[in-house]
C-alpha cells in the first residue's frame, strides 16, 4: 500500500520557534481596519458582544433564521438586545451607500494594442481580425470589436489616446 506523502514527511521538533510566544500570537485578535468600529471597539469584550452593543451580529444565520418545514412563512428575526451604539451601524449603512468611483483601466500593453489596431484599420474590425502578426490571440471580430468599444468607454485612456494623436498630427503638419 502506498504511504501518504504528508504523513511520510520527516517530524522534527523546531528548537528555534517560541510555541508559547507562537500561541500567543495566533490568539492575538487582528487589527481593525473599519474607521467608524476602531473607535467605539471595546478590547476587554469579546468580538461578539463588541458587534452585539454596535447593533451589528456575528452570524447572520443565527440572527435571522428561516423555518425549514414552511418556507412560505416570513422570516424570524431574533429579537436582538437594544444597541447602545447605533450610530456606529448608520455609519456603515451610509458609508455602504454612497457612490463610488470606478477605476476601471485596461492595462497598458492591452492598450498599446488596441491604439495599434485603430491606427491601422480604423473602425474594419474584419480587417483587424485577419491581420496575423497584430492578432495574435486570434480573436473574432466580435470580440475586438467589444475590446475597442470598453476601451472608448474610459474617458482617461481614450482621452490621452486622443491628445496623443492629436500631437502627432500637429507635429506630421509642422
Amino acid at each position: 500500500m502506498v504511504k501518504i506523502k504528508k504523513l511520510k514527511r520527516k517530524k522534527t521538533y523546531k528548537y528555534n520557534v517560541n510555541r508559547k510566544r507562537m500561541k500567543n500570537r495566533m490568539k492575538k485578535r487582528p487589527a481593525i481596519t473599519c474607521e467608524q468600529m476602531k473607535g467605539e471597539w471595546d478590547s476587554r469584550k469579546s468580538v461578539k458582544e463588541n458587534l452585539r452593543q454596535m447593533g451589528l451580529t456575528s452570524d447572520v444565520n443565527a440572527t435571522i433564521k428561516i423555518p425549514t418545514d414552511r418556507p412560505d412563512e416570513l422570516m424570524a428575526v431574533e429579537s436582538l438586545p437594544d444597541p447602545k451604539k447605533t450610530h456606529v451601524a448608520m455609519e456603515l449603512e451610509a458609508d455602504a451607500k454612497a457612490p463610488r468611483q470606478k477605476n476601471f483601466c485596461l492595462p497598458n500593453s492591452q492598450v498599446f494594442w488596441l491604439t495599434k489596431l485603430i491606427d491601422k484599420y480604423g473602425e474594419d474590425y474584419q480587417a483587424m481580425s485577419r491581420d496575423r502578426k497584430m492578432n495574435a490571440f486570434q480573436e473574432t471580430w466580435k470580440q475586438l470589436r467589444q475590446k475597442i468599444k470598453t476601451f472608448k468607454n474610459i474617458p482617461e485612456q481614450w482621452n490621452a489616446y486622443l491628445e496623443k494623436k492629436e500631437q502627432e498630427q500637429e507635429t506630421s503638419a509642422v
